[in-house]
């Protein structure tokens, strides 16, 4: 159960969004891989660009709000979006990145959120699918928590989140809950055990300082609200923008990417391969919202990567957005990746079916994934419900060899190894 010591308008907030969630506030029932597998079916078609929402603030705040969070980021860069509840701290982001490593954050003290989003793999875990921490497999594979901050849906396939984010602005907020408090699949395992974690966290000392520092405006700093803003907040932090790609586009260094992927560049931003229609922008990806936004753009795409018969289906347990509305369009609809740090983040697909990204060039170069055998046979590039960008081109494999090295352009390794968002609990 929720914790009762909820403020109203938190309860409320997160009442309205477990609704949306299909996460039932005396328990929680959701899936897969951080929030993916709901049934509520209040969703609608997604797909759409939505107002966002007017609790929604700027760049973020210390906890009293009077000076303003240092991001980090250099000049030019768009901050990410922060909603009023939950202003930026530094004390309040360091919480989130104990709480983010920390294994109290499990049923059973075996995983902690970084478990499945590493930093040495741009926050993702190398799993097709992931692990949770009673061994259940999700159906999905971890996404990662890089740049998140300017998403404005989480997850693979999860409408709902959007509607939270334009209702609330508590996106990540409320999306911790399912790793947290989700049963089916379970990942973190703490279904009614909310209580149980507060007393874990108030007994370690370095939380006793820690908690008042971030939460200073609370009679009580440990409560579930805590651990959600501490949490989200962390997440906002993580921002990837010192790739080559990043050097050459916004730091002015015309020697930041190689010839190679100078023509990779203009092959991914052509008409040609399509690819920027569905990862574009400074963040490669089409459902974005950021400080300065008007629109919440909200975006889901079949791909092409399933045709199973030839009825359009997908394996039954994946269906993406169909499995939310019931649309028959919806079918194999998921929401595009960022391709920020992709390189580092195989195997790729949402169920992690492609191995490697020349494979994902394969995919795309054909017009979708052709499987000869087996119960998921079909040939993808004839699914119905597929993308009409996902029309299929063909590469020589000089332009082969200049795409992947623009896609390598894209990680930032800087980010792998930021003691910004490394474990404190190692220090």
């Amino acid at each position: 159960m929720l914790s009762s010591r909820l403020p109203d308008a938190l309860r409320y907030r997160l009442y309205r969004s477990s609704a949306l969630l299909g996460l039932a506030v005396v328990t929680a029932s959701l899936g897969g891989a951080c929030g993916d597998d709901v049934t509520d079916g209040s969703g609608g078609e997604g797909g759409a660009s939505s107002s966002s929402s007017s609790s929604v603030g700027g760049a973020g705040g210390e906890a009293g709000g009077s000076e303003a969070y240092d991001w980090g980021l250099p000049p030019g860069y768009p901050k990410p979006r922060v909603p009023a509840d939950n202003p930026m701290s530094a004390a309040k982001v360091e919480l989130g990145r104990r709480l983010f490593y920390d294994t109290r954050l499990s049923g059973n003290q075996t995983q902690s959120c970084a478990s499945c989003h590493e930093q040495a793999l741009a926050f993702t875990d190398g799993l097709a699918v992931s692990v949770g921490s009673t061994g259940e497999q999700t159906p999905r594979s971890s996404m990662s928590t890089v740049n998140t901050g300017y998403l404005s849906s989480l997850t693979w396939a999860n409408s709902n989140l959007s509607s939270i984010a334009i209702e609330s602005g508590l996106l990540l907020e409320t999306q911790a809950m399912v790793p947290l408090f989700g049963e089916d699949p379970v990942e973190l395992g703490l279904s009614g055990m909310d209580e149980v974690m507060l007393e874990r966290l108030r007994a370690e000392p370095v939380y006793q300082a820690a908690f008042p520092a971030a939460f200073p405006d609370e009679s009580d700093p440990f409560s579930l609200q805590s651990v959600l803003y501490a949490l989200a907040a962390f997440q906002r932090s993580i921002l990837s923008y010192r790739s080559a790609y990043d050097r050459y586009n916004y730091g002015g260094d015309p020697t930041a990417l190689s010839a190679s992927a100078l023509r990779g560049r203009e092959l991914f931003f052509g008409e040609r391969l399509e690819c920027f229609h569905c990862h574009g922008g400074f963040n490669f990806s089409d459902s974005v919202a950021h400080e300065g936004t008007t629109f919440d753009e909200v975006m889901f795409h079949n791909n092409g990567l399933y045709n199973v018969g030839g009825t359009g289906d997908y394996p039954e347990d994946n269906t993406g957005l169909y499995e939310l509305t019931g649309v028959p369009s919806d079918m194999g609809r998921f929401r595009a990746p960022s391709l920020r740090n992709i390189a580092l983040t195989a195997p790729y697909m949402h169920d992690g079916s492609i191995a490697t990204l020349s494979e994902v060039l394969d995919h795309y170069a054909a017009g979708g994934r052709t499987i000869e055998t087996g119960p998921y046979a079909g040939d993808g590039s004839q699914n119905p419900y597929k993308s009409e960008l996902i029309a299929g081109f063909t590469l020589t494999e000089e332009e082969r060899a200049d795409v992947l090295a623009f896609l390598e352009s894209l990680t930032d390794e800087a980010l792998l190894t930021d003691p910004r968002w490394s474990n404190p609990w190692k220090e």
